[in-house]
C-alpha cells in the first residue's frame, strides 16, 4: 500500500499481476474460496476453526487482512535493487513479511487472513488463513479483500516491518469501533499503511487512485465524505528504497528485518 510502485529487477520483466493488495471480481459464495478451482491454498471456511484455533493467539472483534507479494527474487521490493541483489531484496521482503505477521499474531483477532499474490512458505506461521489475491488494480484487490469480511475488518501490508502490536492496539482493541467507523494508517509517502472499517464497504476504496503522493489523503477524504467517524494511527514509513530500509532498520533494531538489512549490507 505504499504511494511507489514496484519496479522489475535489472533483466526481469514487469510482472502486471504483482501488487500488495487484493482484487474485486464478482464475490464467490464463500469469499476465501481460491479463485482457481483446485488451487493450493490453506483454506479454513469462517465457520470453522483455522489454525489459530490449536495456538494461542487471542480473539477479538475484527479480522485482520494482510495484504502480501511472495517473497521471490525479481517479484518484490525491486526499488531496492541497487544496491541489494534481487535475492537479498528477497531476503529482506521475507523478514518484513515474517516481523509483520508476528505482530498481528500477538493482537486480538476475530480472524487473521493472509491474502497472498503467490505461495505460502515457511515465513508463514500458523494462525493465517491464506486466499489468493485476484487480478485488478491495488483498489480493487484492496477492495476485494473488505469485501471477504462480514464485521469489522483492519487490513494491513508488509511494507511496514517495524509494526507492533502496540501500534495496532487502538484498532484491535474490544471497544475500538466504539464511535468510531474507520481506522486509518497514514504513511511519510503519501500513501497509507493500515485501513480499518467497522462495516467493510468496498465502494470506499474502489477509483481510489493509488501509487501517488495523494493516495492517502484521497482514502481518507472518502471515509469522511462518506460520512465515517475516522481515528487515525500513527504515521509510519514504507519500505521501499534502501534509504528507507536504513531508517525502519535503526527504528525497529530487534526484528528480523532489521537483521536482514544487516546481513544484505555487509555483504
Amino acid at each position: 500500500m505504499n504511494a511507489s510502485p514496484e519496479r522489475p529487477a535489472p533483466g526481469r520483466p514487469a510482472d502486471p499481476g504483482a501488487s500488495s493488495g487484493t482484487a474485486a471480481p464478482a464475490r464467490p459464495h464463500d469469499p476465501y474460496q481460491p479463485t482457481v478451482p483446485g488451487a493450493p491454498w490453506r483454506h479454513h471456511s469462517p465457520g470453522r476453526p483455522g489454525p489459530r484455533a490449536v495456538g494461542h493467539s487471542p480473539v477479538g472483534p475484527t479480522t485482520v487482512l494482510v495484504i502480501a507479494k511472495e517473497p521471490l527474487p525479481g517479484r518484490v521490493k525491486t526499488r531496492l535493487t541497487p544496491p541489494y541483489s534481487p535475492e537479498l531484496a528477497a531476503r529482506i521482503a521475507e523478514a518484513a513479511l515474517a516481523d509483520t505477521l508476528r505482530a498481528v499474531l500477538a493482537m486480538p483477532a476475530r480472524r487473521r487472513v493472509l491474502v497472498l499474490d503467490g505461495r505460502p512458505g515457511r515465513w508463514l506461521p500458523p494462525g493465517f488463513d491464506v486466499v489468493p489475491q485476484c487480478a485488478g488494480g491495488l483498489d480493487e484487490r484492496l477492495a476485494a479483500a473488505f469485501a471477504g469480511c462480514a464485521g469489522p475488518a483492519l487490513l494491513i501490508g508488509m511494507d511496514t516491518p517495524q509494526v507492533t502490536a502496540g501500534l495496532l492496539a487502538p484498532a484491535l482493541a474490544d471497544d475500538a469501533w466504539r464511535g468510531c467507523d474507520a481506522w486509518f494508517g497514514p504513511a511519510a509517502d503519501g500513501g497509507f499503511w493500515a485501513l480499518g472499517m467497522a462495516e467493510p464497504r468496498p465502494g470506499l476504496v474502489r477509483g481510489v487512485p493509488m501509487s501517488t503522493a495523494r493516495t492517502g489523503a484521497a482514502q481518507r477524504r472518502r471515509l469522511t465524505e462518506a460520512g465515517l467517524a475516522v481515528r487515525d494511527l500513527p504515521e509510519l514509513r514504507d519500505v521501499d528504497t534502501a534509504e528507507d530500509a536504513a531508517h525502519v532498520a535503526a527504528a525497529a533494531p530487534h526484528g528480523l528485518f532489521a537483521a536482514a538489512v544487516a546481513a544484505g549490507a555487509a555483504r
